[in-house]
């Protein structure tokens, strides 16, 4: 009761209101050695009481706080804001900002229910390759899911070959072209041996020795990719086996006239 008297009408201690604005007593001592918000005097007993204008700008402060602006942005630029036109241009810019981190978590809430079928369909636990297929979506790949068909020694060469994935997005894209490219000119009649289909092949050979960086020892690797996609993703599946057909055919008078097949190659013991 001795203390309570001690206290002049129209203040309060910090633990009434931390109690009265729903805070805590360590946040209002971090304002106040922050410079943020300190008590406006000191009573004869020791105790660091605040006034009703502390409160008030305390209210200021956390409900600023909840709309996520920093202390510093409080402290520095949002209160010392003089006309509603300087206020309001605070505030278009800190929505942006929300916006952009809006966004970002979005896209984290995207990539985390794309791993999760990823990680179902893996079916063991392989943190390396969960590694890699979120490194692919934070690069907007929309073929990560195949990182799951590739095993070790094949995801090593494409870590080493793209850095992480960063450089083969234009290759997917190319080969995602050329598969509609095939699609297109087995619709149309082309004949895999004429000059547009032999011009097609050289330009998808280019393409696979581009992502396989001249080591055709990872052919067959490739080519076990190529088939278990055929079964694995069926929207994918059903557009690679459009355009396999002539894809081989185009492929096989292109070796045949270039005297060299690599495939053979590979193959021999």
């Amino acid at each position: 009761m001795e203390e309570n008297r001690a206290i002049p009408a129209g203040y309060m201690t910090v633990g009434e209101v931390a109690k009265k604005m729903n805070t805590t007593v360590r946040t209002l001592q971090y304002y106040d050695k922050e410079g943020l918000l300190s008590p406006s005097m000191e009573s004869e007993g020791g105790w660091r009481l605040y006034s009703d204008k502390d409160v008030i700008k305390l209210y200021q402060i956390l409900s600023l706080k909840y709309l996520g602006f920093s202390l510093t942005d409080i402290k520095h630029h949002l209160i010392t804001k003089e006309t509603p036109a300087d206020v309001a241009a605070m505030l278009t810019e800190h929505a942006a900002a929300i916006r952009e981190k809006v966004e970002t978590l979005s896209e984290s809430l995207e990539a985390i229910e794309a791993l999760k079928v990823e990680v179902l369909q893996i079916q063991s636990v392989d943190f390396q390759k969960y590694a890699d297929i979120i490194m692919s979506l934070r690069m907007k790949n929309e073929n990560y899911w195949m990182l799951k068909h590739f095993d070790a020694q094949f995801l090593d060469h494409v870590r080493a070959r793209f850095g992480n994935f960063r450089g083969d997005m234009g290759i997917m894209a190319a080969h995602t072209r050329l598969q509609e490219e095939a699609i297109r000119l087995e619709a149309e009649g082309v004949p895999p041996e004429s000059e547009e289909g032999q011009a097609f092949a050289r330009e998808f050979w280019d393409l696979v020795m581009t992502f396989l960086d001249g080591d055709i020892s990872l052919l067959p690797k490739l080519l076990e990719i190529r088939e278990s996609l055929e079964h694995w993703d069926s929207e994918w599946g059903e557009k690679v086996k459009q355009a396999e057909s002539y894809i081989d055919l185009a492929l096989g008078t292109y070796f045949e006239n270039q005297g060299y097949n690599p495939f053979e190659e590979v193959q021999q013991p």
